[in-house]
């Protein structure tokens, strides 16, 4: 394969494959440290400042690019910033697999939001898709009690917005193609550090008292984790069509099933795989409208 084809077309699957994978499995090292006293909105401050220190070492010679487009760049962070504490507080608090497949409506928004922001059409493909997806999600969220297909609890709000939150990163970051991948991806660091910041001054919530271990693991986890996983999307995100690149991150689904089921008793609902899969459906729809553009 000549060597542009591999940066045009593999690397960027193998990249959005290798976020979706550490994406899928990142709830455990994330539980392990709750359970050693760190709370999730402690660690994900801990964790996106170590990126973002990695992320200013590496933007120190394309600070302008900040300066060229401020407000485009202060969305993508304000964007990314809900999208990650959103999902870590659902991932931490709720059933995995169930948070991954409302997550994963972000297809359906992705679409939405491609029409209305980069005047990407909608074939009636696409528009089936759409309705599959809501069909989908009116599955999951259907609690009888209540009569009505409404979100059970705050776990699924925070999911469901995380991933509308995720759609309008990925439109964002792809409309920024004038801006360097790790200039956006620092953006996005710093994003998450203020939101969680923010969240805790709010709460005035105390200083946790753990050990120097537990903080340098969730250090490590920022610098180790986050730096790739991050650097991985937005590479993949820049490189490919929003819809193509929604649909290959649908692995994340594959790997925190697998991993929850083995490192969890957590049940999910047989209806509840019926509107995931549903979900699943509609992307794989998109993307093949995709394909055909």
């Amino acid at each position: 394969m000549p060597s542009s084809n591999l940066r045009t077309t593999l690397l960027p699957i193998l990249a959005l494959l290798l976020a979706a994978t550490l994406w899928g499995v990142l709830w455990y090292p994330l539980r392990l440290l709750e359970h050693a006293g760190l709370q999730g909105l402690w660690t994900t401050l801990i964790m996106y400042c170590a990126a973002s220190l990695v992320g200013i070492v590496l933007v120190i010679r394309r600070l302008h690019e900040f300066s060229r487009c401020p407000g485009l760049l202060l969305l993508i962070a304000i964007a990314n910033g809900w999208t990650n504490v959103a999902f870590i507080i659902a991932v931490l608090d709720g059933n995995v697999v169930r948070v991954l497949l409302l997550f994963y409506l972000s297809p359906l928004w992705t679409v939405i939001l491609g029409w209305l922001l980069l005047g990407e059409r909608i074939s009636v493909l696409v528009a089936l898709s759409i309705g599959v997806a809501m069909l989908g999600a009116l599955l999951m969220l259907w609690e009888p009690s209540l009569g009505f297909p409404w979100p059970r609890d705050k776990i699924d709000l925070l999911a469901i917005s995380a991933g509308f939150a995720f759609a309008v990163s990925n439109v964002l970051v792809r409309k920024a193609q004038h801006v360097s991948v790790t200039t956006k991806t620092t953006a996005t660091w710093l994003g998450v550090s203020a939101l969680a910041g923010f969240l805790l001054l709010y709460q005035s919530a105390p200083i946790p008292t753990v050990s120097s271990d537990v903080i340098m693991g969730a250090v490590a986890l920022g610098i180790g984790g986050i730096v790739i996983m991050t650097l991985a999307v937005q590479y993949g995100v820049t490189h490919m069509p929003v819809h193509r690149s929604a649909v290959i991150l649908l692995f994340e689904i594959v790997a925190g099933a697998l991993s929850s089921q083995l490192l969890t008793n957590e049940i999910v609902q047989p209806i509840e795989w019926v509107g995931g899969s549903l979900i699943i459906l509609a992307a794989y729809l998109s993307a093949h409208q995709a394909a055909k553009d």
